[in-house]
């Protein structure tokens, strides 16, 4: 199988997201078994809530939503001519995936498969059928990927090298245990937001997205706020008013009221909005329902303090502060060659 062939299995894997999503229009896939493996889908998605009540329908559905978008043909495309991939001798990569986000590890899945190598993958065990039934599909697209694909609840053994995702303090186990084999190892990190006080009610209510999306869980979650001096947030809780039924989810709601018992009982001064609580906290990461915030004084100073603190950082959602900055509403839809940690997945896989 070569590298036009990987490409297309998953460019149409990604019709199969469009179509499965779509309450209408249709792509021009054809799959003969389509409407049972939607009906199956359905139900996967209904036992992964199941079992872990944070992955709510709607969310399962906005993770399948981004990655229909990023496997498009020409996506896939433009993302891997930037690399030279021949791989005559596939190696076996051992992925160990985390388990906050529905199909966290869905990039991980590409990259090792569409460079050619083999996929020893294992699961976190909240989030442990979504991946293989999108692989179930994938092999019915291309089924010479079913040789290529393994999941497994064992004990990792017979690899090449590894990708682990975990804490910081997983991190360090994965350090010392894997520290004979070639690897990626990724740790803590954190989305944070610089507003200027110059933003419109649109940008700050797709700010929202970038804070709500998947509860705040995720490393791209918008966990912190850089604010001016004297900044009003009057506009701010305005418009993350339209996130209000973000409090009806009960894992949520439990996480609200139990931060804001400590933080009043510690006499700690909050803002709050019956379904969030601003702290003024010079950490990254915020526990859920809570978005630390820190002033500034200037962009220039600002952007020196957070170059010191860039292993800390996922992204920075931002409007005119930095080059590299993520637009309001788009933290959760990172684009293919938008790597965890900064780390180049593909560039690592094609050493090996």
């Amino acid at each position: 199988m070569d590298l036009k062939q990987r490409i297309t299995a998953f460019a149409k894997l990604g019709q199969f997201l469009t179509d499965f999503l779509s309450k209408s229009q249709k792509t021009e896939l054809q799959l003969t078994d389509f409407e049972k493996l939607t009906e199956e889908f359905e139900a996967v998605i209904q036992t992964a809530y199941r079992q872990n009540a944070w992955f709510t329908p709607e969310h399962i559905k906005m993770a399948l939503h981004s990655w229909s978008e990023a496997i498009q043909q020409t996506s896939l495309e433009n993302w891997l001519d930037d690399y030279t991939i021949v791989n005559e001798e596939p190696k076996t990569i051992a992925v160990i995936m985390a388990g906050n986000l529905p199909l966290v590890g869905f990039h991980d899945f590409l990259s090792v498969l569409v460079t050619g190598h083999k996929l020893l993958a294992k699961l976190s065990s909240d989030d442990k059928l979504l991946l293989p039934f999108l692989a179930k599909v994938l092999t019915r697209l291309e089924p010479e990927f079913k040789d290529a694909i393994t999941f497994t609840e064992e004990r990792l053994t017979d690899f090449d090298a590894v990708i682990a995702t975990g804490s910081n303090n997983t991190a360090r186990y994965f350090e010392y245990y894997f520290k004979n084999k070639p690897n990626i190892i990724r740790k803590n990190r954190n989305a944070l937001a610089v507003l200027t006080g110059n933003e419109t009610h649109e940008q700050l209510v797709a700010l929202g997205t970038d804070i709500f999306g998947y509860f705040g869980m995720g490393c791209r979650s918008v966990s912190k706020l850089f604010v001016p001096n004297d900044y009003n947030f009057d506009a701010f809780f305005k418009a993350m008013f339209e996130h209000k039924e973000v409090i009806n989810h009960h894992k949520y709601a439990n996480n609200y009221d139990y931060n804001k018992a400590v933080y009043l009982m510690s006499l700690f001064p909050i803002l709050d909005n019956e379904f969030m609580i601003l702290k003024e906290d010079e950490n990254f990461s915020s526990p859920i329902s809570v978005v630390f915030y820190e002033n500034y004084d200037s962009a220039e100073k600002l952007k020196s303090i957070l170059d010191s603190k860039s292993e800390q950082i996922q992204c920075i959602v931002a409007s005119g502060f930095d080059e590299n900055e993520i637009a309001f509403g788009q933290a959760q839809h990172p684009k293919l060659y938008d790597y965890a940690d900064g780390v180049d997945t593909v560039a690592f896989l094609l050493k090996l």
